[in-house]
């Protein structure tokens, strides 16, 4: 598919971040492979995966685009969503339709500000489709004229000057949407079906849904919490 094609055919749609970290219960590049195949079977567009084993087993079982990361922690950042060139490399290497990014305000490893790292970056592959993760409308807004593809509200909540936030943050997806021309991806605190019909109608791109539907355990301390409380 073109980029052009990808987009349009993500677009008004349900990804599904079908993702399990080392220390969670899922962690198993089969399982994730079959994750996103009930995903797909359900009627999502699109797959959000981290690692290149999962993001193969994935595309091996499935024929959708996936917006690809690598969480990878270094010890002089506190960017782990794709932070240096090595982890965009690996994901470039795969053929990965989208290569997700971390875009908040915050130093990449060995002190690169996100400037720095994202032209770099674009020089380097300049017909590969890029989203930004970013936390409030000043990076989306940078990213936007650095020239991602796309913009995602991926970090709302999770950076220490949005933390507080409530989530989904439907008011930073609708500045996107009125005040950018940057296609915008609904990420991030998406629970209910009423919330992603809410994301979509304001008028984002496509949205993201993980949590609420492919971590088990998650899902269950949510249930339990409401008999606890």
């Amino acid at each position: 598919m073109t980029n052009s094609e990808i987009l349009e055919k993500i677009k008004g749609g349900l990804i599904v971040s079908c993702q399990a970290l080392a220390s969670e219960p899922l962690y198993d590049s089969y399982i994730m492979a079959k994750m996103a195949w009930a995903a797909y079977l359900g009627g999502a567009v699109g797959i959000r995966c981290n690692t290149v084993v999962d993001i193969k087993a994935i595309k091996e079982k499935v024929d959708l685009p996936v917006i690809a990361i690598i969480k990878q922690d270094y010890d002089d950042s506190e960017v782990y969503i794709t932070p240096t060139m090595k982890e965009v490399d690996a994901l470039a290497e795969i053929g990965c339709e989208i290569i997700a990014l971390d875009a908040t305000d915050r130093p990449r490893p060995n002190g690169v500000t996100f400037e720095e790292f994202f032209t770099e970056v674009r020089k380097k592959y300049p017909n590969q489709l890029f989203m930004a993760d970013t936390s409030c409308f000043e990076e989306g807004k940078k990213a936007e004229e650095l020239g991602f593809d796309l913009i995602g509200t991926t970090m709302a909540g999770y950076t220490p000057y949005t933390k507080g936030t409530s989530l989904p943050d439907f008011n930073l997806m609708e500045r996107y949407v009125n005040e950018l021309s940057t296609p915008v991806i609904a990420e991030g605190g998406i629970w209910s079906p009423d919330e992603l019909k809410k994301a979509m109608d304001i008028g984002v791109h496509a949205a993201v849904v993980g949590t609420a539907i492919t971590r088990p355990m998650d899902i269950t301390k949510r249930f339990v919490k409401a008999i606890c409380e």
